[in-house]
């Protein structure tokens, strides 16, 4: 599974284990109450869900955009 991390001055890809739009959302809200800093957000999500970050491509099909921006978590059309 493919998520985008997107935010002001952020684009980040992270890859690890498939999970439903709901497991995310709390995977995201934990993440969220443990960062400090705002550029945090995607090793702090990594390390505590287990996700590797991979090289950023707009050529990359995610399954999850998470908008860091509105806490919206959406499934990107292609």
């Amino acid at each position: 599974m493919i998520i985008e991390i997107e935010g002001y001055l952020i684009q980040v890809l992270l890859t690890g284990k498939k999970c439903t739009k709901q497991q995310l959302n709390q995977m995201y809200l934990q993440a969220d109450k443990l960062t400090y800093e705002y550029f945090d957000f995607p090793d702090v999500f990594c390390r505590l869900h287990s996700f590797e970050q991979i090289p950023y491509s707009e050529d990359i099909e995610v399954d999850f955009v998470i908008d860091t921006d509105t806490g919206r978590i959406y499934i990107p059309s292609y």
